[in-house]
């Protein structure tokens, strides 16, 4: 698995073209860092780029980055509507994907160090990074701004943590840290600048102060006018989108809207979201509507239309959510393919595409016939009765059999894996113990695939038998070459379990995993039969 960070900086310009052009080439450009946003705004004039890279490429693709706005931004010229202190503003190291926070602080602390030294520059760490607990947060760092940074240096408590202790006219000083990911999310209003700050100063975690604080945890808001769009908005940082949500927020600030006689239309996202954050939102307006929606980009749309995403500009998920950026290709390459060369491929003389895949396949057709007699049962007029029953029934049909897919490509890279350590040297003792230990290890893996499909494939049993009771009689023998499929998909993987097991030398773990396994084989006949003895039972309609 790549190990991938996520660095957003946020630079003091959002008007001139060729500066926002020119830093973001200067990113571009790092080996090992994939540019993924470039958001400017003109009224904030300030552009937040959004880009990933592993540990050692992200800081330099962040001192790229820096190195061409010290030549190209003059704090000393700057003004706009949002809160700044320096030319790099800010600039957070966020986990993405193989890494822990400890990488990112690391990171954090490498880039401040290195910028510090390069540019002269006074450089403070927040968030994980921070060293001192009064200035762990942004808005307590940046409180004065620029124009009362030079007085703040000439306090001992705002030294900052790495660079000289000098204010440096054209630079400012620069915020750096280690975080969670933060969503940048405004929500636009028909109202005036002090209107939609009276509502951000409600809302935010720190309130009006330590007397009066606000309604929402984890929430940093501020109000501001875009003379561009001729309307205000609620600027909102989501430093924890699980504690407080997106739909809170929106949903907060339009209450307070409404008592004031504002209008709110619509809110924006600026940068990049994760996908988690987006279907926590449909889910919530999922319940909130009696909606049954399954696939995952009519729940991006849901969220989209019910927060008005699309009305400053247009929203690309593609473009916005940042797995989708990363994952270009999510699919495996058996997956991927289509019906007849994946025939092909496991007709062909190779090892792999074997009875594991093949296993994997079949039970995920399985469950995929389940789900289908399931959609052909709801929405029909004839069963309409039958409705909330089959919205209970889809939805673990439907998300077992999108995690099922998976194995066809798990099981033939574990069997690699397996066989690249059996090619290992064996030259010597050393080499013969290290392929030894390598070969177990694999076979382990290559029994732990097949095992979890087994155990998958298994939970859908009690949803399958409800579902053989009501389900429309039309579809008898899809749902009777479905179980049967799932049965053999769980007995494929227990004879692909059963033939690795007798190399593994480790007692106590063939032991469990035989247990295991004899049990798993043995639910999925019972449940098979009896399920198929319901289906012989029931009544053809007349």
């Amino acid at each position: 698995m790549a190990r991938i960070v996520e660095c957003v900086p946020n630079f003091s310009e959002g008007q001139r073209k060729e500066v926002i052009e020119a830093i973001a080439n200067a990113i571009a450009a790092t080996d090992g860092c994939q540019l993924l946003d470039v958001d400017p705004g003109l009224s904030t004039n300030r552009t937040v780029y959004t880009f990933v890279g592993s540990p050692e490429s992200i800081v330099e693709g962040a001192l790229n980055g820096a190195r061409a706005a010290a030549h190209l931004i003059d704090m000393r010229r700057h003004h706009g509507e949002h809160p700044r202190i320096g030319a790099l503003d800010v600039c957070p190291f966020i986990p993405v994907r193989g890494v822990a926070m400890e990488d990112c602080i690391e990171c954090a602390r490498e880039f401040a160090g290195r910028l510090a030294s390069e540019l002269s520059v006074p450089v403070y760490l927040y968030g994980e990074a921070a060293t001192e607990e009064y200035r762990k947060t942004v808005p307590q760092i940046r409180a004065g701004e620029y124009e009362g940074l030079a007085e703040k240096l000439t306090r001992q408590q705002w030294k900052p943590d790495f660079g000289p202790n000098d204010f440096v006219p054209n630079w400012g000083a620069t915020i750096v840290g280690a975080r969670k990911f933060l969503i940048a999310y405004n929500v636009n209003m028909l109202s005036t600048k002090e209107q939609a700050h009276r509502i951000a100063l409600d809302i935010r975690e720190q309130g009006r102060g330590e007397k009066q604080p606000g309604k929402l945890r984890c929430v940093q808001a501020i109000g501001w006018y875009l003379e561009e769009a001729n309307m205000a908005q609620v600027s909102v940082n989501l430093t924890d989108y699980e504690t407080t949500p997106m739909h809170v927020v929106y949903e907060e600030i339009c209450k307070a809207a409404k008592e004031l006689n504002l209008a709110v239309v619509g809110s924006q996202i600026v940068g990049l979201v994760p996908l988690q954050a987006m279907l926590l939102t449909a889910d919530y307006y999922m319940q909130k509507d009696d909606l049954f929606l399954l696939e995952e980009d009519q729940k991006i749309r849901l969220t989209v239309d019910r927060m008005g995403l699309h009305s400053v500009a247009a929203f690309s998920p593609k473009d916005r959510i940042i797995e989708y950026m990363i994952d270009k290709e999510k699919d495996g390459p058996l997956l991927s393919m289509d019906v007849k060369d994946f025939i092909l491929t496991v007709g062909a003389r190779s090892p792999t595409p074997g009875g594991g895949s093949v296993a994997a396949l079949t039970a995920t057709l399985g469950v995929a016939l389940g789900a289908m007699v399931g959609f052909l049962t709801y929405g029909n007029k004839k069963f309409h009765h039958l409705d909330k029953q089959m919205r209970k029934l889809l939805a673990p049909l439907y998300k077992t059999m999108k995690d099922l897919m998976v194995f066809i490509d798990a099981d033939a890279a574990a069997f690699n894996d397996y066989m690249t350590a059996a090619k290992l040297p064996k030259s010597n003792a050393a080499e013969e113990a290290e392929r030894e230990e390598r070969i177990q290890n694999g076979l382990k893996s290559a029994i732990s695939i097949p095992m979890k499909l087994a155990i998958t494939a298994n939970s859908m049993w009690s949803s399958l038998k409800e579902l053989s009771t009501v389900a429309n009689i039309a579809c008898k023998s899809d749902l009777q070459v479905g179980v049967k499929s799932i049965e053999t998909g769980v007995w494929g993987a227990y004879q692909n379990v059963m033939i690795n097991l007798k190399q593994v030398k480790d007692k106590d773990f063939t032991s469990k995993v035989k247990a295991q396994m004899d049990n798993e084989l043995q639910i999925a006949q019972t449940y098979c039969a009896d399920i198929l003895k319901i289906l012989d039972e029931r009544t053809p309609y007349v």
